[in-house]
């Protein structure tokens, strides 16, 4: 019960924090440049893979996916944990592939990522790889 719980807590962290992206990306001013003459040249001009966008056009849409992307790894992950434990017992490559996916997104919020959503992402890490050792010792 201890790795079903584990594997809740660590979606549900990847859940709220895609949402929380999600909501700031479209709605405020959370991930607009401190500078306003950026977002205006941002707005004026295209990345040299195409004009069809705006670089403001492409950063919002790479936000976006963003978002989405954690809250669907997010529902796979709940949907895995509430209703297929048996499965996961069976399998935890699965438990191993949900912590690798967070050693991933911790590794590039590392990088690139200011400190909360990197403290968020490493407990998520830190459920799933608690979760996999025990699913794999059982």
């Amino acid at each position: 019960m201890l790795e079903q719980t584990l594997l809740v807590t660590g979606a549900l962290i990847f859940g709220v924090l895609g949402s929380i992206h999600l909501i700031y990306t479209f709605a405020g001013n959370k991930f607009d440049p401190r500078d306003a003459a950026t977002r205006v040249a941002m707005q004026a001009t295209s990345p040299v893979i195409s004009r069809r966008a705006t670089m403001w056009q492409a950063w919002l849409g790479f936000n976006a996916s963003h978002s989405l992307g954690a809250m669907v790894f997010a529902a796979f992950m709940l949907l895995l944990a509430l209703r297929h434990m048996d499965f996961l017992r069976a399998n935890p490559a699965f438990a191993w592939l949900a912590f690798a996916n967070a050693t991933a997104w911790f590794a590039v919020g590392w990088r690139y990522w200011f400190r909360d959503p990197l403290i968020g992402i490493g407990l998520a890490g830190l459920c799933f790889l608690i979760a996999a050792l025990r699913l794999s010792l059982a």
